[in-house]
């Protein structure tokens, strides 16, 4: 497990864990390796023995966006291997009782009229939150300060408390709850389209940032080198598991859709977000001049 237990991809590890384990009649032990955005995770898998007994449940950023970022101590297209694809979380972006504006525009207009006034956390380096946040600042041409957490319980506690005026998070129970007791004003959401949920809240597509109107993906891995016959026996495993009453009610509760699938159609979709990814560090250097 690649994030601090708690939160919507703490739960499905161990629900998934469970199944599996019934499934596979194994037991099935949820460890957490949190921190710098999922790739010390990576980093542990990709050193693991590759017999099918480590695996990985992580967001794909580790793998299509750390690397572009900053060093790995990994190979991600090389080292590591998808499983199966798990879900899809929507991403919500909110202003914190330190942000006094009413929408995304108000803060790109402060950011524009004072540069680095802004503050945008996130759950970490490399992840959907910070790739949120890169490619919104790209695009409008504005300097806002990153500032990166280990997990989500910290940066919830931290906004509430107005450390930072703007927060990409994951839709979550606790997040919905502080929208509507008016703590957080939402300003967008990353998602296909409007939620349910939150119907007055525009996408961020809606908003002129399709490349930022990001779901956050995520999946089961294994180190490179384990069996085809393995991974095929554990993508049949997980993708039942997705498809349990237990699974999909639990998703459902958080507005995260299940996703699962071949592991080749999960490899595309990795090797293209990886290559999407390759011109961010340019397009911030450029916007840094």
């Amino acid at each position: 497990m690649a994030y601090p237990p708690g939160g919507v991809s703490d739960d499905m590890a161990r629900l998934l864990a469970r199944q599996v384990s019934a499934g596979l009649d194994v037991p099935v032990v949820v460890e957490h390796r949190s921190g710098a955005g999922g790739t010390l995770a990576m980093e542990a898998l990709a050193k693991a023995p590759s017999d099918g007994h480590t695996l990985a449940l992580s967001a794909i950023t580790p793998l299509t966006l750390s690397p572009h970022l900053g060093r790995v101590g990994y190979r991600p297209l090389h080292d590591i291997v998808p499983v199966v694809s798990v879900m899809a979380t929507p991403a919500l972006v909110v202003g914190t009782p330190a942000f006094a504006g009413a929408s995304l525009a108000d803060a790109l207009v402060q950011a524009q009229r004072v540069p680095g006034a802004l503050r945008w956390a996130s759950s970490g380096v490399g992840t959907t939150g910070h790739l949120m946040l890169a490619r919104i600042a790209a695009e409008a041409g504005v300097d806002i300060i990153h500032v990166p957490y280990k997990g989500g319980g910290a940066q919830l506690n931290d906004a509430l408390g107005g450390h930072f005026e703007l927060l990409s998070t994951n839709v979550g129970l606790l997040q919905l709850r502080y929208i509507r007791e008016g703590r957080f004003k939402p300003l967008a959401v990353g998602a296909p389209e409007r939620l349910p949920v939150l119907p007055e809240v525009p996408t961020l597509g809606e908003l002129g940032f399709g490349s930022a109107n990001r779901m956050s993906v995520f999946g089961v891995f294994a180190p490179a080198g384990t069996a085809p016959d393995v991974l095929e026996r554990l993508n049949a495993a997980f993708n039942e598991a997705l498809r349990s009453h237990d699974v999909q009610a639990r998703l459902r509760a958080v507005n995260t859709l299940p996703t699962g699938g071949t592991r080749k159609a999960f490899a595309r979709v990795i090797e293209e977000e990886f290559r999407a990814n390759q011109a961010l560090p340019r397009q911030a250097e450029d916007q840094r001049r």
